[in-house]
């Protein structure tokens, strides 16, 4: 690889130039009619795009628009953004959240931790201890998971899981009966050794499933980011069906080289949906390399973004072996938040083996969860769940007719058709469900 000479940033200068110039981020509704520019001008540090992409994103917003220059030593963004009906973000008490989690709070350690986000870790959520499971994926698997942890008395208040290339990712949030952290080394060696008997229940070749208790505070979607890429999911190109990975949605990436700069330009084209920034970027920074410029647009239904990049050791990106690398990660990236079929949204009062139990009903009803998010909001249990059936294919509207069935009276079943939206791409004739018990999400938007 050429070797590109780039700007070394010494710790205690960068700690003295944030003093000094502080972070300024400004909310503009006037300049756009149709959506808000959040503006971002900072002393550049590592990994700061990442940062507040990462914000961003985990305050639903949808970025349709950005422009990132952060060469020498200062990091200036432009955001383009909306909420999740497409209009501008007013309301005053989001925009002081957006000013205090990208201002000079931010960059303090009293700002770091008064920024929640979505984070893995003993002490990410309250008093719960995290477990993250890798392993093969097979029809059934969350549910037996969900089981496990069910029959020794634990209860799941947080969860992502996500599917690709026939593995499957987890990191869920779990306590005891009494709402306390689980701690006792003796029951977690026994939900270890459970869950991994599950997991290498269908493990073959040289991939190894495990389980493991994390302590840091990472990002849980950059978590599943990271396992999987660990895992290299990304080289199971050719296993997959067009099931999986429909033709529509094949993404287009190319990788050439600015010499008259010294970079390498990463250039993307695919299907838009929500989050897909935040995506490719957390991809790029945990393989290393730092983005200099990039230039991000949405041109309904697709989406356009160009990285301008080096390695973090100023090198660019000369061998096709690296640049096939980086696009196989970008794309397995992509695809892994993809999930093109029925979503399953419940909202309940939460109680130990809820998961358990929604799980063990989709199970029985023939349908294979192939990504799921599971959240608690005091004593409401909100769970979204993208499936298929046991073969991977679409859903037929028959099963969901016969888990209504299976539900009976105590829930209230809503089947929609999703209309086919950039942000939110749906194959053409699936549908969107949302199952509520009683009058417990009137309960719950109030």
């Amino acid at each position: 690889m050429a070797t590109v000479c780039w700007p070394y940033f010494d710790p205690e200068y960068e700690n003295f130039s944030n003093r000094l110039n502080p972070p300024r981020v400004s909310v503009d509704n006037a300049t756009c009619h149709d959506c808000t520019l959040i503006k971002v001008d900072s002393v550049n540090k590592p990994g700061i795009l990442l940062e507040v992409v990462q914000i961003l994103t985990d305050l639903e917003f949808i970025i349709t628009k950005a422009y990132i220059s952060s060469d020498g030593g200062w990091f200036m963004d432009v955001f383009h953004v909306t909420d999740q009906q497409g209009k501008k973000i007013t309301d005053s008490k989001t925009i002081d959240i957006i000013e205090k989690a990208l201002g000079p709070k931010s960059q303090s350690k009293e700002g770091a931790k008064s920024w929640p986000g979505k984070r893995v870790g003993v002490h990410s959520v309250g008093d719960h201890t995290a477990i993250e499971l890798i392993g093969r994926d097979r029809p059934g698997l969350l549910s037996e998971i969900s089981a496990v942890l069910a029959s020794l008395d634990f209860n799941v208040v947080a969860a992502e899981v996500w599917t690709h290339n026939l593995r499957i990712a987890c990191v869920l949030h779990i306590n005891d009966a009494t709402n306390q952290v689980v701690d006792d080394p003796k029951r977690l060696s026994l939900i270890e050794e459970q869950l991994n008997n599950i997991l290498r229940g269908c493990e073959d070749g040289e991939k190894v499933a495990r389980t493991s208790f994390s302590v840091g505070f990472t990002h849980m979607d950059r978590r599943l980011h990271q396992m999987l890429f660990a895992d290299r999911d990304y080289e199971g190109s050719g296993v997959t069906t067009e099931v999986d990975n429909p033709p529509f949605f094949k993404p287009k990436i190319t990788i050439e080289c600015c010499e008259e700069k010294g970079y390498s330009v990463v250039s993307v084209r695919c299907k838009d949906r929500a989050k897909l920034m935040f995506d490719i970027v957390c991809t790029l920074t945990d393989m290393q390399y730092v983005v200099f410029h990039a230039t991000i647009s949405s041109d309904a239904p697709y989406a356009s973004q160009e990285y301008f990049i080096r390695h973090m050791d100023g090198c660019t990106l000369d061998t096709e072996g690296e640049k096939e690398r980086v696009i196989k990660c970008i794309e397995a990236a992509i695809r892994r938040r993809v999930s093109e079929g029925v979503s399953l949204e419940l909202c309940a009062k939460d109680r130990v083996g809820l998961l358990s139990e929604v799980t063990r009903i989709l199970r029985e009803n023939g349908l294979t969860v192939c990504r799921a998010g599971v959240s608690t909001r005091g004593e409401q249990a909100l769970n979204v769940f993208y499936v298929r059936d046991a073969s991977g294919n679409p859903v037929d509207m028959k099963m969901i007719e016969a888990l209504r069935k299976e539900i009976g009276k105590t829930m209230m079943v809503d089947v929609k058709r999703v209309p086919a939206n950039a942000k939110a791409p749906e194959t053409k004739g699936w549908a969107k469900t949302s199952f509520f018990f009683g009058n417990l999400l009137e309960r719950f938007l109030n």
